[in-house]
């Protein structure tokens, strides 16, 4: 039986957060360098989804072939294929290429490489949730979770502080170097980590039928299907991070390492939510508690959008990221204690549909709306979607008000 924190699972963390860090500073870093070369809050929007699309496109079949392959080797061509992507985008970010092309241009290629992400999220993501299972004792899974959960917000809060406190001292190409540092050592530390076996023998069944079964279990689980929905169009309407670079720069006027902090406020609301959530577990009706959760995450939504300050806003933001990570916890569990080992991958591939691609739809949702009504409305529009999602799933998913364990 092995411990809850064993040599494998702490190289696994330690991966996680040195990849993830830099991976979360890619964002930062491209949407104050597309801010400052286009001016545009709808390029803002798109950003996100240049990397939806294929994350969306792939996920399904993404997720058959998790469970199929070894998920070791997968991930670690997913970490590959980041390390390259930040070296692609550091050169073309350069002053040199700058000086070679024009805007247009350096922002088309710029879009190819978030293209790029999107095509390795599709299988990064959900093979990382779903080996993890294969590192501690089953009886430690949701434990184990938490603490996956806390060491991929170290690395959300890490990244954008540094990649704004890096843009503001010394620009974008040393920022790069730091995301190429971070995504080469967690490449090391996963190569420590032995290969697991294959746990799901699908004989001749084609892709599609595995693909409806990861669909249908989906479907047929409505307390998870229903915390899949209710984040999903929270995180959609309520994704006020991608219109940050804008906030930032004209209504509270901050540089780019004030912008970074910004980026990084809702990541420590979750960090502090989950660590004490984790040392003192919801006892009861944790159905209810994340429509709670869910509905004062749009109240600071709201908060954020109306504010001119940059403390109130830095609090909302905060706030905001406390809420969200009580429902992180509560989706997380509820999926470790759903979802089967050989149906893993593609459950967490439907899962990343549902919610990770909600974020970069979010993105695209906000920068067109700001784009159409300004940047205040937008926002406002957005707190004001996401209480209304959370009262209308109230009514409709009743299997998830009242679920608790």
């Amino acid at each position: 039986m092995k411990p809850i924190i064993n040599k494998e699972f702490s190289l696994f963390l330690f991966t996680r957060m040195l990849y993830m860090s830099g991976v979360k500073m890619i964002p930062v870093i491209l949407g104050w360098k597309l801010y400052e070369l286009t001016g545009s809050k709808l390029v803002l929007g798109f950003l996100g989804l240049s990397e939806v699309i294929p994350a969306i496109l792939l996920a399904l079949p993404a997720g058959v072939k998790i469970d199929r392959s070894n998920k070791h080797k997968l991930i670690l061509y997913c970490l590959i294929g980041y390390l390259f992507i930040g070296i692609y985008l550091a050169v073309i970010t350069s002053s040199t290429i700058e000086n070679l092309l024009n805007k247009q241009w350096i922002t088309i290629l710029i879009f190819f490489g978030i293209f790029l992400t999107g095509i390795i999220r599709a299988y990064g993501s959900p093979a990382l949730t779903a080996f993890l299972s294969q590192l501690v004792n089953p009886d430690e899974l949701v434990k184990a979770a938490s603490i996956n959960s806390m060491a991929w917000l170290i690395a959300a809060v890490v990244g954008p502080v540094l990649a704004g406190f890096l843009l503001a001292k010394f620009g974008t190409t040393v920022t790069f170097i730091a995301v190429i540092f971070f995504i080469s050592i967690g490449l090391i530390s996963w190569s420590q980590i032995k290969p697991k076996p294959i746990l799901w023998n699908p004989n001749n069944q084609r892709t599609w039928e595995s693909v409806k079964d990861g669909l249908n279990f989906v479907l047929n689980q409505k307390a998870l299907l229903g915390a899949m929905t209710l984040d999903m169009f929270a995180v959609l309407f309520g994704g006020a991070i991608a219109l940050l670079p804008v906030f930032a720069k004209d209504i509270l006027h901050l540089d780019a390492q004030g912008y970074g902090v910004l980026v990084s406020a809702t990541y420590i609301g979750n960090l502090l939510s989950i660590a004490y959530l984790t040392r003192h577990p919801l006892q009861s009706a944790q159905g209810k508690k994340l429509f709670y959760s869910v509905g004062a995450f749009g109240l600071c939504v709201l908060v954020f959008a109306i504010s001119q300050n940059v403390y109130l806003s830095f609090f909302a933001l905060l706030l905001s990221g406390i809420f969200d990570g009580v429902s992180v916890i509560i989706r997380g569990t509820i999926f470790q204690l759903f979802v089967p080992d050989d149906m893993r991958g593609r459950v967490s591939s439907v899962n990343s549909i549902f919610i990770n691609s909600s974020n970069e739809l979010g993105q695209f949702e906000s920068g067109m709306t700001a784009a159409l009504m300004g940047t205040v409305p937008a926002v406002v529009f957005g707190g004001f979607m996401t209480i209304l999602i959370t009262a209308i799933a109230w009514v409709k998913f009743p299997t998830l008000k009242a679920y608790k364990w």
